[in-house]
């Protein structure tokens, strides 16, 4: 039996070692992304059901950030966020392009206007006194 489940470790499908590694909350969240093209195994678009192998070279797009990473370990189970980085090691070259992004992002939305929020009751019967003129 012991032997059974050392060869299922070395068949790992991709996204259930993304939602493993913590890139993903659900593995149908891992599955979608894939599926969109979001996720490039050495270069090529793939399936959720395709074995992942230590030494795979993974280009992850995510909420407008990229993540170019290299499988280190395989894992079945959903271990803590400090034992899932093991599981990878991302690029120096990613890690600064990602946070360059994300500082452009943080920048972008601060200059965003951003309304007062919802409307007094002064306010609203001046709109309504508004539309009601028309």
């Amino acid at each position: 039996m012991a032997r059974q489940e050392e060869r299922d470790d070395d068949k790992i499908r991709l996204d259930k070692w993304l939602w493993a590694a913590r890139f993903f909350k659900t593995r149908q969240l891992a599955h979608e992304a894939l599926e969109l093209g979001r996720v490039l195994v050495n270069g090529d678009r793939v399936k959720g059901s395709r074995v992942v192998k230590e030494g795979d070279r993974l280009l992850l797009r995510l909420n407008q950030l990229e993540y170019n990473v290299e499988v280190l370990q395989l894992s079945t189970q959903r271990r803590p966020a400090k034992e899932a980085v093991l599981m990878y090691r991302e690029d120096e070259a990613s890690i600064a392009a990602r946070e360059e992004r994300s500082l452009l992002l943080k920048a972008e939305h601060a200059s965003f206007p951003h309304g007062d929020g919802r409307p007094t009751k002064k306010a609203r019967r001046e709109i309504s006194r508004f539309k009601s003129s028309f």
